[in-house]
């Protein structure tokens, strides 16, 4: 296999009539995102953190519209239930192992004080929000690897541009249908009227019964491998610079599940199936406002596109996690790769 990493279209997987992607067909496509990791590997350890800046500045003052939808809740997120209730993001989104949450949390607080040192005494208290997803059978999740100075790194990483996928950051011990896994990202390019949007969609990507995966193309990889129960998790982080309100937000969050279903995934009891949808426009203020304030939003009608965004740019994520993550040995098992499955089943 190349040592480059691979993506699902150097294999032909995205159908021609998807929209179009962006240039970097990424999450940083949409613009002001950034992106990092922080990779840990060695001794058992194989996991790590992955940052996203969903707009540029600070959030806590200025803060970020967002809806989520909980499509299974078997999970140990910090921060959703504030996000539910308000529709407004304050700090970085952080992605990380289940037992890594803690250290990401206190991370998130401690750079809004430091940037806001009135945070819980003349001010509110600030909500971090941590996205989860359980790396345990490539990584010693009890070594509690995942430190405060881990999730600072990613923080400090982040950037616009390319975003490295496969097994980084918080992908490090992620696998998905059998095979390894990790993060994934995809774009799509919107055209309403004479403006142009754009909706991008990253993954961590740890579901799915071995078997189950289905291909674009019709294909459906096997593992050799008994079948089990679903016990993954996957989180999708999609983001827009199109004007949604809250209530469109949540609904356009739940067509990641979509995608999700179009590869074979049922959400099955023991995982943990969570997508939020953040927009970069109509920014909300920390501080007190006029009794009343202007929201644009998409009118109702035209609502189909960012969903099939949503859709498309949710499946392609978790295809490029599996095509750019090379075959790991695991703790008790071996996860292959996808991308030497393809090269080595080469249709005739």
């Amino acid at each position: 296999m190349s040592a480059l990493p691979r993506t699902a279209r150097d294999f032909a997987l995205i159908p021609a009539d998807h929209l179009p992607p962006g240039p970097l067909n990424a999450l940083t496509d949409v613009p002001g995102v950034a992106v990092g990791h922080r990779t840990l590997r060695g001794d058992g350890t194989a996991t790590g953190v992955t940052a996203i800046m969903a707009a540029p500045g600070d959030p806590f003052r200025e803060k970020i519209r967002a809806g989520v939808d909980v499509i299974n809740g078997f999970g140990k997120s910090v921060g959703l239930l504030q996000l539910r209730e308000l529709g407004t993001i304050e700090t970085p989104i952080l992605l990380t192992n289940t037992f890594g949450v803690p250290a990401c949390a206190e991370a998130l607080i401690r750079r809004a004080i430091a940037a806001n040192p009135g945070i819980g005494r003349t001010t509110s208290t600030v909500n971090p929000l941590v996205l989860e997803c359980n790396d345990g059978a490539l990584n010693d999740i009890q070594s509690f690897a995942v430190t405060r100075e881990d999730a600072v790194a990613a923080l400090d990483a982040a950037s616009g541009g390319p975003v490295a996928q496969g097994a980084v950051g918080a992908g490090t011990g992620m696998t998905a249908f059998g095979f390894k896994a990790g993060i994934g990202t995809a774009s799509r390019v919107l055209t309403l009227g004479a403006r142009t949007f754009t909706l991008g969609a990253l993954v961590l990507a740890n579901f799915g019964v071995p078997g189950d995966l289905n291909l674009p193309c019709g294909r459906r990889p096997s593992v050799r491998r008994d079948r089990e129960g679903e016990k993954g998790s996957v989180i999708v982080i999609l983001g827009t610079d199109l004007p949604l309100g809250d209530r469109q937000l949540a609904r356009t969050a739940r067509r990641a599940a979509a995608g999700l279903a179009r590869l074979g995934s049922f959400w099955g009891h023991g995982s943990g199936d969570i997508a939020l949808c953040f927009t970069t426009a109509d920014r909300v203020s920390h501080d007190p406002e006029p009794p009343f304030v202007t929201v644009t939003r998409i009118a109702e009608p035209l609502i189909d596109l960012p969903f099939r965004a949503a859709a498309e740019a949710t499946e392609e994520a978790v295809l490029n996690a599996l095509c750019a993550a090379p075959a790991m040995q695991g703790r008790d098992r071996f996860f292959p790769s996808l991308a030497d499955w393809l090269q080595e089943c080469v249709p005739s």
